[in-house]
């Protein structure tokens, strides 16, 4: 039986009845819920370096609670010295309990302590219910230690929905706690 924690359980005891209300729905499944979240850092600029890089995934494993993948270049580009199949990033997908406590830590740790936090903007999402927002540094995360971090990277977070239109997923993450700004 897996563990239940304080958003999955606000989100059934809370959150549930107050969308249905506010948009009309007659069933409990019609309501918008969080399938997945998604973490993804570009680490081109280390793509040399593989030190660096394997300190990259391993920041990005630890922020997540979960096993970063590397992402591979799909082809080769002379410009930008890239040739296939060369590391140039690392990826992360989160569901179920694992995505619950990292939404958990990002929304009761990591967003207040970031300097001159005013809330995050609502203009990201992309249409079909699904939200990116952008972290310009790790160190925002406890289970960093900021001593051991030898550059300051940012990554992108996307919150994938099952809301059909951009207000239904804005006042679903809303009502779990995502701070937007007013």
């Amino acid at each position: 039986m897996a563990e239940k924690n304080r958003i999955s359980e606000m989100y059934k005891s809370e959150v549930v009845p107050s969308l249905m209300k506010e948009f009309g729905y007659k069933n409990v499944n019609e309501v918008p819920k969080l399938v997945k979240i998604t973490l993804n850092m570009g680490l081109g600029n280390v793509k040399d370096n593989s030190k660096s890089f394997n300190t990259a995934v391993d920041e990005l494993t630890l922020i997540a609670g979960q096993k970063a993948v590397p992402t591979v270049a799909k082809k080769a580009i002379s410009n930008f010295k890239l040739r296939e199949n060369m590391k140039i990033g690392a990826r992360v997908t989160l569901r179920g309990t694992r995505m619950y406590e990292f939404f958990d830590r990002l929304v009761s740790i990591a967003l207040p302590r970031v300097r001159d936090f005013r809330g995050i903007s609502e203009k990201s999402f992309d249409g079909r219910g699904n939200y990116s927002m952008g972290i310009k540094e790790q160190l925002i995360f406890p289970e960093i230690v900021y001593d051991k971090v030898e550059i300051i990277r940012g990554f992108d977070i996307n919150f994938v929905t099952t809301a059909k239109t951009d207000a239904e997923a804005k006042a679903l993450l809303k009502a779990l706690g995502l701070p937007f700004r007013k």
